[in-house]
């Protein structure tokens, strides 16, 4: 590095210019840097959908999703199956490895289910279809229209006709959901006691309207020149127009549709609502495609927004109720505080050290140039500009001084020695050509030390990309990032830096004394390296007492890392809750409302809550409700989201019948897997009947620990249901056929749709139903009339008795297992490992028979158990990997063991710090562990490199070197960490949003450094002497002289 040095100090100006491009790409870069809020992490996931209509959940679990199940499993790259089978339908979920292609899996699916087209009921419809779901990703956005005029049906029709349609058409958009309300129907509720009064049956009506709309094309007249199309009647299209339709004519009577029904202009499905705030509302969620950018994709949205209410009729409202751009910039803003704050620390702890504004300038120039370049190599890798990737800058603007502040402290070191020894022969100043050769001297001195400091932490971070899985994905920015600021400032240390001070630093004593504060400062430093010497001198002199010191640090680490609690990541404030109603499948959509209507005036009344967004009915089951929750912005309710959650929960009514659930959106989470909590823990069995059975005794268990909130046990085993029994012999006597019973109850209950009405834009639909005011009581089934063969009236009761029942809704698998999956939430301080360890505890007690598996989770908890097995592998592998470059950096197989004694103090504090801070052991605080490995490895190189320098050059004992080191290096050793320690200060102090995220990271790194500086000062130099003694004893161990690399 001495010749590249030499190059750039001949170059000045060559060299400062090189700077000014790399920082004008970097912002260049900058401007094409998307927005986001994390990294993205886009999970392959498959969705399989079949329906047979009428069909048990029992009969599409055994008939639809098994052969589904082991077609699709045979796909190469699947890492979960799943499926769920309700009324007619099923849904089979499919999870892919993280680097298989979806397009690539997509096409496999198609393949699979086209193979077991054989296997599945001949009555299904149509084939199975799929569609790419990324289920850890939340709605992006959530508009909600309303009008005090229109009708919800007609709202409806607007949104899924002209508002879901160009919204799809928005570049980004993934998917649009409309919810709330249903199409525009015709209802026709036919009045059985009418009908049988006319000797009619509901078959009859049925026919009558599906006739009536009966289209076809009906072709054209041709006579020599001329042509005449054929057109038949306008047909019918509202409540009126079928009113008059004639069901039959018999004996010159007619009997019209509005003499044996209701004719109502109305929906397609009664049995949804939806709402904003106090009045009703339909809502439509938009949903990202993978890979999209959020914040580009919301942008695209609101700028179309006013061309799509321009398309809505007048009186119409279309409110955006739910945005996650504006949190996400400001979380982003607070970042790029935090990083200028940072700064700013940063320069303030170079300039108190080196007391001169001219000559702090000098490595403060290697912020801007190593952070800034930073952003061209995000650009050029396709990152964003995301908490994790700022996040990263922050943590390097504290670190990339390092190089340069080594770099000039040895520069001015030689500076002093020639200008004492110039002044003992009579000369003021040392002249330029001198400052020029300490330049070139000193940066050659220390090229192999920051060779050796920056190879150490980029060892580190390169192997946060072998993690494997999310957590890789999650964290490869911030490892990227960090390594390319780390690199840059490599690069300016080594030819800016020198160039400067050969050409900047004075060659004479400064003009002005510095001030008071300056003078303080420096007589404290003073003090301290008068003080550490003497201390140092009693640790070389009881080196036992030292090495019993490490060796307890060693311990105390394994013991804090076995005790702390384990999580994740922390748990965001993105501003956005969701809630869930679920209610006893019991209970019917109109009994259902007003526990749901009791929850939403809690959710709107609460000060801290600015929209409440929901849907009862509808795709979440018609006693279930959803709410979208929007909460104020930080600075104006003052508490974080989960304080809010906590005071909803403890405040929810007690209602029979219904529970509340609600939980903090997170900008990343992967699919629970079952319930409704924020987590899930999944029993599976072979035995249908055995996982029914203890199902809810598992799920009241867990809702009895107290670490444990919103526990959802499924409800879908016991749905009410009326269980008719047929009497097939006297069926068959009367005449009456299974078909003919199955199609009268799919007639009278079942919301059927019998004709279709055909519009410019729209197709719409004719509904039959029984008249629901004689159909309240389950005894309306006795009085059902049925058409024998004959074409006589036969009362269902003739043949058919019936019973109450309990039933199953639905039938869940997972790996092809009948599975059930009890969700669950935290209680406020518990950590994610805490949780699973009190399941266990309780699960381990009911003594469940050995037919039902458990154990495992669904989302972060199983995440969680993945990470936790490899973890200490992941650090064993970073430690065996940093021996093995600083080995054969400095061709030693001793001093390497030196540098890494430096860990376990870091350990320690950054452990006792997450302990007494009561924060838990994240992804995030690994990060900061990583961290720590490579700065506190920096402390101990600058020793050792000078202590074996000391012994080759000038022919020192061990003992001498490196207690000369220890107090020539005390200086750059205190600012290089003061610089990170205080670097870390603004993770910790922000309050802002996204501030949760970072916290982990700074407590980690300032508890690390403060015990590290403490004890490495000291354990460094008797672990070297302690191994120069092995190495004297045994030549062996290091074949060559340690500092040949350096002469190399």
């Amino acid at each position: 590095m001495n010749a590249l040095s030499r190059f750039f100090i001949r170059r000045p100006i060559g060299c400062i210019l090189l700077a000014i491009a790399i920082v004008l790409a970097g912002l260049l870069a900058l401007r094409l840097l998307p927005v986001a809020p994390l990294p993205r992490v886009d999970f392959p996931v498959i969705q399989v959908r079949a329906s047979l209509p009428g069909a048990s959940p029992e009969s599409m679990a055994s008939t639809v999703a098994a052969p589904l199940e082991r077609a699709l499993g045979s796909i190469a790259g699947v890492t979960g199956i799943r499926s769920s089978s309700n009324q007619g339908s099923t849904n089979v979920t499919l999870q892919f490895d993280l680097t298989r292609d979806i397009d690539d899996a997509a096409r496999e699916v198609q393949a699979a289910i086209n193979a077991s087209r054989g296997q599945l009921p001949s009555g299904m419809s149509g084939n199975p279809s799929f569609v790419k779901v990324n289920p850890s990703q939340a709605p992006i956005m959530a508009l909600a229209l309303s009008s005090p005029r229109l009708p919800p049906s007609a709202l409806y029709d607007n949104a899924s006709t002209v508002l879901a349609q160009k919204l799809a058409q928005v570049v980004g958009v993934g998917e649009v959901t409309v919810d709330g309300s249903s199409l525009p129907a015709v209802r026709v509720q036919a009045r059985p006691e009418a009908l049988a009064h006319r000797g009619l049956s509901l078959d009859d009506v049925r026919s009558a309207i599906a006739d009536a709309n009966a289209w076809r094309p009906v072709g054209q007249i041709e006579q020599d020149a001329q042509r005449w199309q054929i057109a038949l009647p306008a047909p019918l299209r509202t409540a009126a127009d079928f009113e008059q339709l004639v069901v039959r004519h018999d004996a010159g009577t007619l009997v019209r549709l509005h003499e044996v029904a209701s004719v109502t202009d109305s929906v397609e499905n009664r049995y949804t609502a939806g709402y904003h705030n106090d009045r009703p509302a339909v809502v439509l969620l938009v949903s990202r495609r993978p890979g999209a950018n959020i914040v580009e994709t919301i942008d695209a949205i609101n700028a179309q927004l006013p061309q799509l209410r321009a398309l809505l009729p007048a009186d119409t409202a279309l409110r955006v109720v739910m945005d996650r751009s504006p949190g996400i910039r400001a979380t982003l803003r607070e970042a790029q505080f935090t990083l200028v704050l940072t700064c700013v620390l940063v320069m303030a702890v170079v300039w108190a050290f080196l007391a001169s504004f001219r000559t702090a300038l000098i490595p403060a120039l290697a912020l801007p140039v190593s952070l800034v370049g930073s952003f061209a190599v995000m650009w050029w890798q396709g990152f964003s500009l995301n908490n994790l990737s700022l996040m990263a800058l922050i943590v390097a603007a504290g670190l990339v001084v390092d190089d340069a502040i080594v770099v000039l402290e040895n520069i001015q070191r030689h500076i002093e020695t020639a200008r004492a020894a110039q002044a003992a022969a009579g000369q003021r100043e040392v002249g330029r050509r001198t400052v020029w050769r300490a330049a070139l001297t000193g940066a050659g001195e220390v090229g192999f030390t920051l060779l050796a400091m920056n190879l150490a932490l980029i060892v580190v971070f390169v192997s946060v990309l072998f993690m494997g899985g999310v957590v890789e994905r999650l964290f490869r920015e911030f490892a990227i990032t960090l390594v390319a600021a780390m690199l840059i400032s490599l690069a300016v240390s080594v030819t800016l830096t020198p160039a400067l001070c050969a050409h900047g630093l004075p060659a004479g004593p400064p003009l002005r004394q510095p001030g008071a504060l300056a003078r303080f400062f420096h007589s404290l430093l003073a003090d301290v390296q008068h003080g550490y010497a003497r201390s140092l001198d009693f640790a070389l002199r009881h080196r036992f007492l030292t090495l019993l010191l490490l060796l307890a640090t060693v311990a105390l680490n394994v013991w804090l890392y076995v005790a702390i609690p384990k999580g994740m990541l922390p748990q965001q404030d993105t501003g956005q809750l969701s809630g869930f109603v679920r209610g006893d499948d019991g209970f019917s959509f109109q009994g259902m409302q007003p526990k749901v209507e009791a929850f939403r005036r809690l959710l709107v009344a609460d000060p801290a809550v600015a929209d409440v967004t929901g849907v009862s009915g509808g795709r979440t089951g018609t006693s279930n409700s959803w709410f979208r929750i929007r909460l104020k912005p930080l600075a104006e309710r003052r508490e974080p989201a989960s304080a809010v959650v906590a005071r909803l929960r403890a405040a929810a009514p007690k209602i029979a019948g219904g529970i509340l659930f609600v939980s903090v959106d997170q900008d990343i989470r992967l699919s629970s897997g079952g319930g409704d909590g924020e987590y899930a823990f999944v029993m599976r069995s072979d035995s249908l009947e055995d996982l029914r059975r203890w199902t809810r005794p598992v799920g009241e268990a867990l809702r009895a620990l107290p670490e444990l909130a919103d526990v959802d046990i499924p409800g879908g085993e016991d749905a009410q249901q009326v269980v008719l029994s047929v009497d097939r012999e006297a069926a068959r006597r009367l005449g009456v056929r299974m078909d003919t019973v199955t199609t009268a109850l799919n007639n009278a209950f079942s919301q059927r749709q019998v004709a279709t009405l055909y519009d410019a834009l729209n197709q719409y639909r004719v509904v039959m139903e029984a008249d629901p005011r004689g159909n309240s009581e389950p005894s309306a089934l006795d009085h059902l009339q049925l058409q024998n063969d004959a074409g006589e009236r036969v009362p269902l009761s003739a043949i058919a008795t019936w019973r109450y029942g309990l039933t199953r809704d639905r039938v869940n698998h997972d790996a092809q297992f009948a599975s059930a999956g009890i969700g669950y939430g935290l209680a406020p301080g518990v950590s994610l490992q805490q949780a699973q360890q009190a399941i266990e505890r309780a699960v381990g007690g009911l003594l469940l028979p050995t037919s039902i598996a458990t154990g495992e989770y669904k989302g972060d908890p199983n995440s969680l158990q993945q990470t936790l097995k490899r973890q200490p592998w992941l650090i064993l592998a970073v430690l065996v990997t940093v021996y093995l470059v600083l080995g054969m950096l400095y061709e030693s197989t001793l001093h390497p063991l030196t540098i890494l004694s430096t860990l376990p103090s870091a350990g320690v504090g950054a452990l006792l710090a997450l302990r007494i801070s009561d924060t838990e052991f994240s992804l995030i605080a690994l990060l900061g562990l990583f961290l720590l490995i490579g700065v506190v490895m920096k402390n101990a190189i600058l020793m050792i490199d000078f202590a074996l320098s000391a012994q080759r050059t000038r022919g020192l004992s061990a003992q001498d070197a490196i207690f000369e080191a220890a107090q020539r290096r005390l200086r750059p050793i205190l600012m290089t960490n003061l610089a990170a320690l205080l670097g870390a200060v603004p993770l910790v102090l922000g309050l802002g949003e996204g501030s949760e995220l970072r916290r982990p990271l700074g407590i980690a790194i300032i508890g690390g450094l403060m015990v590290s500086q403490l004890l490495t000062l000291y354990t460094t130099p008797v672990v070297y002497l302690v191994l120069e003694r092995l190495r004297r004893r045994a030549p062996q161990a290091s074949s060559a002289d340690p500092t040949a690399a350096k002469t190399a």
